[in-house]
């Protein structure tokens, strides 16, 4: 994410930002930013169990930019923002796969879901807003812990989330 969205945007994010804050007398502003949906996937050997379970998603980044006056008459630029994730899990053709020596032919997925052993769903998560001096040089902030809350393992996650759809 760091390089797809933030590496991308910083310069642009920030001249734009500290352009506002000039026409508006060095008083602070909030500039809300959303970039473009990018599709992404993820490889077997990077992190397998991401290419197992969901292979790619779509993903963008939203937030706000934010520019205040600093201690020493400066003005700071900061980021706050967080990573969204979606995409449905479909069975469809051209998705066959080698699991270790267990191999599952192109078209097997799809005649699961054709005769009712497989089933689609929607996956969508966000992470927590995350801050990010820009212009400063530091690297972006590692992503979070994961966690166990809202998981499979959480028995009252659906009545939380509003009932929604629910995992099978």
């Amino acid at each position: 994410m760091d390089q797809l969205f933030l590496q991308g945007n910083e310069k642009q994010w920030r001249e734009q930002a500290l352009a506002e804050y000039d026409r508006n007398g060095g008083r602070p502003v909030v500039i809300p930013v959303e970039t473009p949906n990018e599709g992404y996937y993820f490889s077997d050997a990077a992190d397998p169990n991401w290419y197992y379970a969901v292979g790619g998603a779509q993903s963008n980044v939203t937030g706000v930019v934010t520019v205040m006056p600093g201690a020493d008459g400066k003005p700071v630029v900061g980021l706050d923002y967080q990573v969204n994730v979606w995409d449905r899990y479909n069975w469809d053709q051209g998705k066959g796969v080698h699991i270790g020596t267990l191999e599952i032919p192109d078209g097997e997925p799809s005649q699961q879901h054709r005769v009712g052993l497989a089933q689609e769903f929607n996956m969508a998560g966000s992470s927590s807003v995350k801050h990010y001096e820009l212009g400063d040089g530091a690297a972006a902030p590692a992503p979070d812990e994961p966690g166990r809350a809202g998981e499979r393992s959480d028995p009252g996650r659906h009545a939380r989330d509003g009932g929604g759809d629910v995992d099978r």
